[in-house]
């Protein structure tokens, strides 16, 4: 029988399971409507084109703008927890290029953040390129890594997808990681920190300048 403790830890450490399994689970539906909304755009600017009313032109591209940034932002945040040690070198384990489709997905949004996608076309390319070689990333060894698990599965290269595998020792079953996902988080965890001081660098230099007078006025206004 179990005690107090035990249940409690239980309780903790399934909770904790399912929700990262649940994370992951959304995840492949949140990047297929980010790359729709995101792919959409020239159908957006067409219909736009067709608006005779300019209230009513404004309201659809306000309102496709918001939902397409929210659903990026949304994807990018939830895409994080990959990056937990804790997590993705334990349990049932991850797709194992999560934290590199989390790191090129970050890109993507700065992208969007530094610069101007939606008026200048070679940066939509750009975000475009990022987007696609993030959802690879990610959905690629979720489908057939994690969702074909299956000892009996017709892809028996699967395991080799998911960042944790079964070693056995005197007989016993062990989850151990595989030999390459700790250097794939280590990898992604750098360039996070390396993009992020780069862009915290980039704000600051740019303090006093020009173009920061320009942006505050823009803001006062």
């Amino acid at each position: 029988m179990l005690t107090g403790d035990q249940l409690a830890n239980a309780i903790t450490n399934g909770g904790a399971d399912w929700m990262v399994a649940s994370i992951a689970a959304v995840l492949p539906i949140l990047w297929a409507f980010t790359l729709s909304l995101h792919f959409a755009r020239p159908y957006v600017l067409r219909f736009l084109q067709k608006l005779t009313l300019r209230f009513g032109g404004d309201v659809w591209w306000l309102s496709y703008v918001l939902t397409r940034d929210a659903l990026l932002v949304v994807t990018l945040v939830l895409s994080i927890v990959f990056l937990f040690p804790n997590v993705y070198l334990r349990g049932a384990g991850l797709g194992i290029t999560a934290p590199l489709a989390t790191v090129v997905l970050m890109w993507a949004a700065l992208v969007k953040l530094l610069r101007d996608p939606d008026d200048n076309p070679s940066d939509w390319r750009l975000q475009s390129i990022l987007l696609i070689i993030a959802s690879v990333l990610y959905i690629v060894p979720q489908v057939y890594g994690m969702e074909a698990a299956d000892p009996v599965s017709a892809f028996p290269w699967n395991t080799a997808l998911v960042s944790m595998t079964t070693v056995t020792r005197n007989g016993v079953d062990y989850a151990a990681p595989q030999p390459y996902a700790p250097a794939i988080l280590w990898i992604s965890l750098v360039l996070l920190g390396v993009s992020g001081g780069l862009v915290f660098l980039r704000f600051f230099l740019r303090l006093g300048t020009k173009e920061a007078g320009e942006l505050s006025s823009t803001v006062e206004a």
